[in-house]
């Protein structure tokens, strides 16, 4: 989870185009078009204190039904009192692969996020930590289709420090289908550490989870 507070950005024309030049102290969001860019606070590591080797912990999640939004929990055991937070450093999702049907479009799409969801998230959620998708599209075709996949970044770059900060206690895995004949399911694996925050940043971090849910 990212720390949220007010700001802004600019920007300034070079030739036909647009730079910008963000503040590195808030979030703002700027709607130029169909292009929104979106600028957010990144906590300094050394505000946390390790308290755990490097975790990995796996989870697997199934539709109740054929192309029904479904969602699981996993429980993080941080401790609230010592102001407990999750650091993670790489997810990966594992979709189950969608059915090939003539004619028919199918996929299956799954996120993990940082709070409870009502139905599928996008990337652009800042709860949405990974996102994934395979689809095949037939329309139109009188054989099974054309394959496609889709992911987020689920390994992190050498210079970033962590992909997100989770402060409340759980995480949440989200998969939902479209056109299949079966239930489909998601599988991840998360990589990251436990950290100690102080007051004010364990605070602000809680708030900005909760309220963005």
């Amino acid at each position: 989870m990212l720390l949220i507070v007010e700001g802004s950005c600019h920007s300034r024309r070079v030739g036909a185009a647009y730079a910008f030049y963000p503040t590195y102290d808030s979030v703002d969001v700027q709607d130029w078009g169909l292009i929104r860019y979106i600028e957010l606070v990144w906590v300094d590591p050394h505000m946390l204190k390790r308290t755990s080797s490097t975790i990995v912990i796996g989870a697997r999640v199934a539709e109740s039904g054929p192309n029904t939004f479904t969602q699981g929990s996993v429980d993080l055991q941080l401790n609230p009192l010592d102001n407990e937070v999750f650091i993670v450093q790489a997810i990966d999702l594992d979709l189950a692969n969608p059915d090939a049907i003539a004619a028919t479009n199918t996929s299956v799409s799954g996120t993990l996020t940082t709070t409870s969801q009502t139905a599928l998230p996008g990337l652009q959620s800042s709860n949405t930590l990974a996102s994934a998708e395979l689809a095949i599209r037939a329309a139109g075709y009188v054989d099974g289709g054309v394959a496609f996949q889709k992911t987020s970044m689920e390994t992190p770059p050498s210079m970033l420090d962590y992909i997100g900060i989770i402060a409340t206690n759980d995480f949440f895995l989200q998969v939902q289908g479209s056109g299949n004949g079966g239930a489909k399911s998601i599988k991840a694996k998360v990589y990251g550490y436990r950290a100690k925050a102080d007051a004010a940043t364990y605070a602000a971090l809680v708030q900005s989870e909760v309220l963005s849910s």
